[in-house]
């Protein structure tokens, strides 16, 4: 086989990986509700339509209780562990049927309790189902070796120190460092900038990230289960495996309704001196507006943010967003752009600004810390040359440094200088804003300063929520100095200020509020990822540092402030439309047991009566995801 066709054979969206991430994954309780609707309408047609003696037009239904025998043993679990939900009253409805005969009734209240919890399954995986679009794209193949002598081997199979090629136009498939070529990458999927990156040797490259129209040929960093694609298949089974707290509001207001329908059950049976009464309260008492209309309100509501632009990962944060009261904002990328806008250059003599300018912006082209974007805009608009650098290297604490044109050059902040060169003679004393230093073959050469634009949305948004949303306070909280933070929360309205906080004080922090009182924080999603786990939401506005968040319960996509008031507005939504689609049709549940115990409505007719209850309660249900009107209130 030739190296071209090798390359057309080798495709990313094939192998084990991403089968395990394009496979659907149907809940044990979907195959219970499908297994059992056939077995139903298998008896309708046997016992109705061929006229098959009940005995044998029985059989599917016995078939049924046996695929629903599971769901009994779930139930039994939970009573043992003395843990009395909502679906309790299903579980006795289905053991009475069956004792008394009355099969086709307990066929019919296991497909009711299966298909209920088959729907709150497939609203947390919906939650996901953004985040398993991107996964979809595993590169599952690798290209290992050098030049023409190279084998294609599985991503998995690849070691940090291995040497592979990035052909033109794939996917890289692990995370990485260049070593030879010079060309450009699309990583718009991972960090949400949308243009491509140059790479040069010793620039990073992101596994999942597009390469350009250049061969590459770069050094394995990490094992593929540890990149970026890796890290974002263990966020979908992690979330998938989330069970939303919204259901628990049915188990608590199961706490009361269930024994109230075993009181009204044997009331009627005692009453009217019969068990099939007792049956018809069971069947007709079993809560299905709770075991349908919660997940199907839940479903509309992921639905509803996934349409404007808001992945919910987990669906808990439906419920409890609208009753957060402290809210916590990140400044960077959150309440501002998170692009700096170059604001002045201070140069030590001889160097001049163009020249310094085109020094920075000549190493700044393979950085991809947000102040490079501002310097390279700079260097556009004055027009000054730009060099390839050589020997690029970009390490956390140590700044970028570079060869340019035979000069050893470093790019680095305040705090670095310190124990590298020492005292700095004529260095300008630091003022608010953002900053950076220029050093060439050691010695300091120029300082950049930057103001990040505030975003336009960012006071009306903060503005609004204690009169609208009741929060009862506004926190600032980033790791910036202190003059910085404090001219940002002036402009946007917060005066509870905390600046130069590391992640973990950051951490400590928010989980002291949350002890408190309900908190939602909102950051960029990666370096405050701590602090988001720690709240009570965390949201992570994609567009400032990652479209994948993997510490926060949903991620806007856009990075608009907007987006978060629209998601408080959905889980109101949400939480208001499912609560009244269970309580009305619990109370219409009473009304049907009331009958029942006064023998006016038998076991079966219960069961139809009940199945017009749910179809009330989904219906009104899924009204939570028809909204065609504006839901920001700012």
């Amino acid at each position: 086989m030739s190296t071209a066709e090798q390359v057309q054979t080798s495709s990313p969206m094939s192998g084990p990986l991403y089968k395990a991430a394009s496979q659907p994954n149907y809940s044990r309780e979907t195959w219970i509700a499908l297994f059992v609707l056939l077995c139903i309408v298998a008896h309708l047609l046997m016992r109705y339509a061929f006229n098959w003696e009940p005995q044998q037009a029985n059989w599917p239904l016995y078939a049924a209780l046996a695929g629903g025998f599971t769901l009994l043993l779930d139930l039994a679990k939970k009573l043992i562990h003395g843990q009395f939900g909502s679906d309790l009253i299903a579980g006795v409805s289905i053991v009475s049927a069956v004792l008394m005969g009355e099969y086709l009734v307990a066929a019919v209240v296991i497909l009711m309790l299966s298909g209920g919890q088959a729907l709150e399954n497939y609203a947390t995986r919906r939650a996901s189902s953004v985040l398993a679009a991107l996964a979809r794209r595993m590169p599952t193949e690798a290209h290992l070796g050098e030049g023409a002598s190279f084998v294609n081997v599985p991503a998995v199979q690849i070691r940090p120190g291995d040497r592979l090629l990035i052909f033109p136009h794939e996917i890289c498939p692990v995370d990485g460092e260049v070593m030879e070529g010079h060309g450009r990458m699309d990583e718009s999927f991972l960090t949400g900038e949308p243009f491509q990156l140059a790479k040069a040797p010793g620039s990073l490259v992101l596994s999942g990230a597009v390469n350009g129209e250049a061969v590459l040929k770069i050094r394995a960093t990490r094992v593929a289960e540890d990149s970026r694609y890796a890290r974002i298949l263990r966020v979908i089974e992690a979330t998938e495996q989330n069970q939303p707290r919204i259901r628990r509001i049915a188990d608590r207001l199961g706490t009361w309704y269930t024994p109230l329908a075993i009181v009204i059950a044997i009331a009627g049976w005692i009453i009217g001196g019969t068990p099939e009464r007792f049956l018809a309260v069971a069947v007709i008492a079993t809560p299905c507006p709770l075991l349908l209309a919660i997940p199907v309100g839940i479903l509309g509501g992921v639905s509803l943010a996934a349409r404007r632009g808001i992945v919910v990962r987990n669906a808990a944060v439906l419920e409890q967003i609208d009753a957060c009261r402290t809210f916590i904002f990140d400044k960077t990328g959150t309440l501002t752009y998170g692009q700096p806008v170059l604001a002045g250059i201070f140069c030590s003599p001889p160097y001049e600004e163009d020249e310094a300018l085109a020094l920075a912006a000549s190493l700044e082209t393979y950085s991809r810390h947000p102040l490079a974007k501002g310097i390279l805009e700079t260097a556009h608009e004055r027009h000054v040359i730009i060099s390839p650098p050589e020997n690029v290297t970009e390490q956390p604490g140590d700044g970028l440094r570079g060869t340019i044109e035979g000069h050893k050059i470093q790019i680095t902040g305040r705090r670095n200088t310190a124990r590298e060169y020492g005292e700095i003679t004529g260095l300008p004393p630091s003022t608010t804003g953002l900053e950076c230093l220029l050093f060439v073959d050691g010695a300091f050469a120029a300082l950049f300063t930057f103001q990040d634009e505030v975003k336009s949305d960012s006071r009306p948004f903060i503005s609004h929520l204690r009169p609208k949303h009741h929060a009862e306070r506004l926190v600032l909280l980033s790791g910036d100095k202190e003059a910085e933070v404090q001219r940002m929360g002036g402009l946007v309205g917060i005066s509870e200020i905390y600046s130069g906080r590391s992640p973990e004080e950051k951490l400590e922090f928010v989980r002291a509020e949350t002890r408190k009182t309900k908190t939602l924080f909102a950051g960029d999603g990666i370096n405050d990822a701590p602090a988001m786990l720690a709240a009570t939401v965390g949201v992570a506005l994609g567009g400032s540092s990652g479209a994948i968040s993997e510490s926060a319960d949903a991620v806007v996509l856009d990075s608009s402030l907007r987006k978060i008031d629209e998601l408080i507005h959905i889980g109101r939504r949400m939480k208001k439309i499912s609560l009244q689609s269970a309580v009305g049709g619990m109370l219409l549940s009473a009304a049907g047991m009331i009958a029942a115990a006064t023998g006016h409505l038998p076991p079966l007719t219960g069961a139809i009566a009940q199945e017009f209850i749910d179809l009330f309660a989904v219906l009104n249900a899924l009204r939570v995801g028809m909204v065609r009107f504006n839901l920001a209130d700012f």
